[in-house]
């Protein structure tokens, strides 16, 4: 696939609709910034969005990844494919963030007893000291982990771990 190539197919049909780069971010929900960066081939939409842009200019699918219109018509099966693909994509991607919301606000539920408790001063002597310590380290640790996962850290630890465990 040539980046170049489809992000100059992109702009050429966005100019033939008559509407500009600000137009074409609304319409897709992203910023002009995003649809500048595909027309010079920088970066390509998601796979979703390609299929949307595609209904969206009236072309075929295959027409904007090649960056070049074509004579026939993608069959129905292969569409329904691709849709089913971009489909199982966004439901991964929902999933990933719901799980990140859950786990974030877990430690924020930590933090702010944290801060309560310090705050009131309930917990004054030695053994609710140590729970307060304990609530500051279990918010401190869920949000370490949080950042390390969504970081895509945690990828590449889990990438370096298999490695260790090849070399054993």
């Amino acid at each position: 696939m040539d980046q170049k190539k489809t992000g100059n197919f992109l702009k050429k049909l966005r100019k033939e609709k008559g509407i500009t780069q600000e137009q074409l971010a609304e319409r897709f929900y992203v910023s002009s910034r995003t649809v500048s960066r595909w027309e010079t081939g920088t970066n390509m939409p998601d796979l979703d969005i390609l299929i949307e842009m595609a209904d969206y200019y009236e072309v075929d699918i295959r027409e904007l990844i090649d960056g070049e219109r074509k004579s026939e018509i993608m069959n129905k099966e292969m569409e329904e494919t691709i849709l089913k693909v971009a489909d199982y994509s966004n439901y991964d991607k929902e999933k990933h963030a719901k799980g990140i919301c859950i786990y974030f606000g877990v430690g924020i539920v930590v933090f702010l007893l944290y801060f309560m408790a310090k705050m009131t001063g309930i917990l004054s002597d030695g053994v609710d000291s140590v729970l307060i310590g304990l609530l500051l380290d279990l918010a401190f640790g869920i949000m370490v982990t949080g950042l390390i996962y969504t970081s895509g850290y945690l990828v590449k630890i889990h990438a370096f771990k298999q490695r260790l465990q090849k070399r054993v």
